[in-house]
């Protein structure tokens, strides 16, 4: 059976209160016990309560005042170092979040800017693409060009570092036919793999869209509303 979630607030019953603090006061002092064993650290717990005359120090009296003196000998920067409140722990909690919610958009722009462009290729309409979204789209176009050509210029590299084969002519001179040779080549494989794709591209370009799941087959609706634009998407997202 899965322990129901305890809602954080004050505890008006006394004896309840009182019980809870106990059991929190055990849990927290065990913790507390565990950290300084698995992680090798210096640690202490002073805990100060209405229920007792005294106040609960772990590990001990002189064990706890050993390690607020080495902490007060510390430089002041490196005592304040890592120090949060509720405050600021919230605020450092809310900018994470923040964060992740503008990866997520961005993901998802470019998702549908992507559905957009696969959507131009079998012949839908741009028309209806408002100024942000064409300047979306532009900047994915240049991307997935930008990556075409560094494959080409890669695979060109390779292709001259390759080692060159060298053939004796009819007239006794020392022909280089290996760079011909892979020209022709990779030329007739380009040939052959383009007249194969091109049966099976616009059925690959629309299982692309069905995956993408975002947008209707409808590309001239807008994909941004200028009322309600929050500048998240062009210029900052898609310089």
């Amino acid at each position: 059976m899965t322990r129901k979630k305890v809602k954080l607030a004050y505890i008006s019953n006394d004896s309840a209160r009182k019980g809870t603090f106990k059991k929190r006061k055990k849990g927290l002092l065990k913790k507390v016990s565990e950290l300084s064993t698995l992680c090798g650290v210096d640690a202490c717990a002073i805990i100060y309560s209405s229920y007792d005359p005294q106040p609960e120090i772990w590990p001990s009296p002189s064990g706890a005042q050993r390690v607020l003196t080495k902490f007060k000998n510390m430089p002041e920067m490196e005592q304040s170092k890592k120090m949060v409140n509720q405050d600021s722990f919230l605020r450092q909690r809310i900018s994470k979040a923040n964060e992740q919610l503008k990866k997520q958009q961005r993901d998802n722009r470019k998702k549908e800017m992507t559905q957009v462009m696969f959507q131009a290729l079998v012949g839908n309409s741009l028309n209806n693409l408002n100024m942000l979204d064409l300047n979306d789209l532009e900047w994915l176009i240049n991307q997935n060009l930008n990556e075409v050509q560094n494959k080409i210029d890669s695979l060109k590299k390779e292709a001259n570092s390759s080692a060159s084969v060298a053939v004796a002519g009819p007239s006794g001179e020392v022909k280089d036919i290996a760079p011909q040779q892979e020209a022709e080549k990779q030329a007739s494989e380009m040939n052959m793999e383009a007249m194969q794709k091109q049966p099976w591209i616009t059925d690959w370009i629309n299982q692309q869209q069905e995956n993408m799941g975002f947008l209707g087959d409808d590309v001239n609706v807008p994909f941004w509303d200028n009322n309600n634009y929050n500048g998240l998407w062009s210029g900052p997202f898609f310089p």
